[in-house]
């Protein structure tokens, strides 16, 4: 492709408003690129309005390396906010703004399009490139999860994630977990506050120990390149009138985990908590987990952090971050593989207004994909 031409298909594809829906016009766009140029391509249905998709490339039998971008993005806020309309994929400069121009529209197109000129410029390589395009990322991992139950990753030795990382190979992240506690208790009068079991008092004793429990794991317990776990009680919801009793009061925390105190052992601690407290007269509570991404932990000195090292000819940081990707869900294939984080855009833009992607930077991070699939795969 030309220049023009890997711009515009860029362009087309923040113009799909994919928030955290309607995935399958991505998925379209992308099956009918392939098409074009030859390259078959498998849809993999998630609900109505919702699909994956993953598309092979094999020249030789040598190792499978997997590329892989998320398809949805997150809502545009007050579109009235933004300089330009944030699905109008307006250039300005070297500047192309929109929603998932950053995060991770720029990521997922540059790799795809690397894919393409590596088969129609007949490059020499020895292996397979399996592209997978995914749904819902950003809503936990839906479309990476499913693909990942399906087997669609266990055949990988190396797999790159698009996500906008600047001059950073990223090779571990944090987990996170989100989690319900619901607090259970008996309404009554005001006035007659024995007559009740009031449900924010006994919730507040949930607070204090968890906060007290969560903060001797976060001294205790580091690792050299996340850091600390991080805990936070976010949303809390009871009553329903000033001179009332509540009976029920819900509580909703967030936690970024590290591999030395994994989501597993957080469970563990809540639970034990929660058992501990409804042990005392009058307390009903119920820990729910919502949301449950494990800690992500890779070798920094692999094979394909090697090959782009090589290809880039300079020593780029090998270090890790604390959002969540696709690969919390893709790690939990049958095998294990090489796993880098790397891909163009602003690392501090994603989720905000006035979101854009420098095309300079989309347009050579495609020519290095192409470069680090020749090496990887030679």
């Amino acid at each position: 492709m030309n220049k023009e031409e890997r711009i515009k298909v860029l362009q087309d594809v923040i113009k799909i408003k994919s928030v955290n829906d309607y995935e399958s016009k991505v998925a379209d766009y992308l099956a009918n690129l392939f098409k074009k140029y030859g390259i078959e391509s498998q849809k993999v249905k998630y609900c109505e309005g919702r699909e994956s998709l993953v598309a092979t490339y094999k020249k030789g039998d040598g190792k499978v390396l997997g590329i892989s971008g998320h398809e949805d993005v997150v809502a545009a806020g007050d579109e009235s906010e933004w300089i330009f309309p944030p699905f109008s994929a307006v250039i300005d400069g070297d500047k192309l703004y929109g929603r998932g121009s950053t995060d991770m529209k720029s990521g997922l197109v540059a790799l795809a399009i690397a894919m393409i000129e590596i088969k129609e410029e007949n490059v020499e390589i020895n292996g397979t490139l399996k592209f997978m395009g995914t749904v819902g990322e950003e809503v936990g991992e839906l479309g990476s999860e499913q693909l990942t139950k399906e087997g669609y990753a266990d055949d990988l030795d190396g797999l790159i994630i698009g996500e906008p990382t600047g001059q950073a190979l990223i090779y571990t992240h944090k987990g996170s977990m989100n989690y319900t506690v619901v607090s259970r208790g008996k309404s009554a009068h005001s006035s007659m506050p024995k007559e009740g079991i009031n449900s924010i008092a006994n919730i507040n004793e949930f607070v204090m120990r968890a906060n007290a429990e969560m903060q001797e794991v976060t001294n205790e317990y580091k690792n050299e390149v996340l850091g600390e776990t991080a805990h936070s009680i976010t949303i809390i919801n009871g009553g329903d009138q000033v001179n009332s009793i509540p009976a029920i009061t819900t509580l909703q925390g967030n936690i970024r985990t590290i591999p030395e105190f994994d989501n597993s052992k957080i469970k563990t601690l809540l639970k034990n908590i929660i058992d501990d407290l409804n042990k005392k007269d009058g307390f009903n509570l119920e820990l729910i987990v919502d949301y449950d991404i494990y800690p992500v932990q890779s070798k920094p000195d692999s094979e394909l952090i090697k090959s782009i090292q090589f290809v880039l000819k300079q020593e780029l940081p090998i270090t890790g971050i604390s959002p969540t990707t696709d690969a919390a869900a893709f790690t939990k294939a049958e095998n294990e593989f090489d796993l880098v984080i790397y891909g163009p855009g602003v690392p501090n833009l994603p989720h905000q207004i006035d979101e854009y992607v420098s095309i300079e930077n989309y347009l050579e991070m495609i020519d290095t994909y192409k470069a680090i699939y020749k090496e990887y795969l030679k």
